[in-house]
């Protein structure tokens, strides 16, 4: 009960700015507590107060020193920032090395600024299952501008176009074929593309290359058209450019209703991720039972198909729940 009672005070304290408060409301999401239904309705007033944007691409472009001088010029605009650094967990002990942390020290003493890196624990598609949640933390916490990291990610990994506003894809020169680099998922999630490193050789090329890509794809009148901007995060260049245009894409999205449509599509993955969480924790239940493990032998023995046994077992989950 006190417990239950905390989580109000916790969330007036990460109102305020308690760095501590935000902190602790992350691990009850982390955790999957038990409060995490508690810790939800007293964020849902604030939700979609903040701007969710993007950052993804393979190891090695820049993205967290990307992410360190984009807090840096936000922060030159008056907004509060709140980061979201995923790392990839070991498959092997489930640690990670949560590095971001390290690198965006000079950010630490900022109140302005908070910075959480979270880990994997193995869920695919370059986030944590828990950064959706942790993201309204943050937006409850006050973060007009809420950035997200992802781990460094293949073609596929491409879950972070479903929880941003604004997408940006970071590639840099030398990393092998930039069309590979750019090819499926990873081309249609881009809303930016950021060329970072580009004084390397072969900037030039991979501009070239991805415009080329960005031209044969078909766009309807009044779509959104991929911008492809330079940068040397390292030296603080192009930064600008790539705030200037977050703004663009900003502007696009309030202008044709999109911001909108994009952000019930957050809610709705968000409410079936739940959902189906809740419903692999019941069929979980089934394990202790007998049913499963007749089923199970019934389908090695060839007498019953899976999909009849996947039914029977649903149709079991169904009295449960009624009875």
């Amino acid at each position: 009960m006190r417990r239950g009672r905390d989580v109000p005070v916790l969330v007036e304290r990460a109102r305020d700015g308690d760095a501590r408060a935000v902190a602790r409301l992350i691990t009850l999401v982390e955790s999957g507590d038990e409060l995490l239904p508690q810790v939800a309705a007293a964020l849902a007033p604030y939700a979609g107060r903040a701007q969710v944007i993007g950052l993804t691409g393979a190891p090695g472009v820049g993205k967290s020193t990307t992410t360190n001088e984009l807090v840096r010029a936000l922060r030159a605009g008056g907004h509060r920032v709140g980061v979201l650094a995923v790392d990839p967990s070991s498959p092997f002990t489930g640690g990670a090395i949560l590095g971001d942390r390290v690198r965006m020290q000079e950010h630490a003493t900022d109140p302005g600024v908070y910075i959480r890196s979270m880990s994997s624990r193995g869920h695919l598609g370059g986030l944590a299952a828990a950064t959706p949640q942790a993201v309204r933390v943050l937006e409850g916490a006050g973060c007009d501008v809420v950035l997200v990291e992802t781990v460094g990610v293949g073609q596929a990994e491409v879950e972070v176009a479903s929880l941003a506003d604004t997408t940006l894809v970071l590639l840099a020169p030398g990393m092998g074929d930039a069309i590979q680099a750019v090819k499926a998922g990873i081309l249609e999630i881009a809303d930016i593309f950021v060329v970072n490193k580009a004084d390397r050789d072969g900037a030039d090329a991979t501009v070239r290359d991805i415009q080329g890509m960005i031209a044969l794809g078909e766009r309807g009148p009044g779509q959104w058209r991929p911008q492809v901007l330079r940068a040397i995060a390292s030296r603080a260049e192009g930064i600008d450019d790539i705030v200037a245009g977050i703004e663009r894409h900003r502007a696009w999205l309030v202008e044709h209703d999109e911001l909108r449509r994009r952000r019930e599509a957050r809610a709705a993955a968000e409410v079936e991720a739940i959902a189906l969480g809740a419903l692999r924790a019941r069929l979980g239940s089934l394990r202790d039972g007998t049913g499963l493990a007749t089923l199970a032998a019934k389908v090695a023995a060839g007498s019953l198909d899976p999909y009849a046994a996947a039914g029977d077992l649903l149709a079991e989950l169904d009295q449960r729940s009624t009875g």
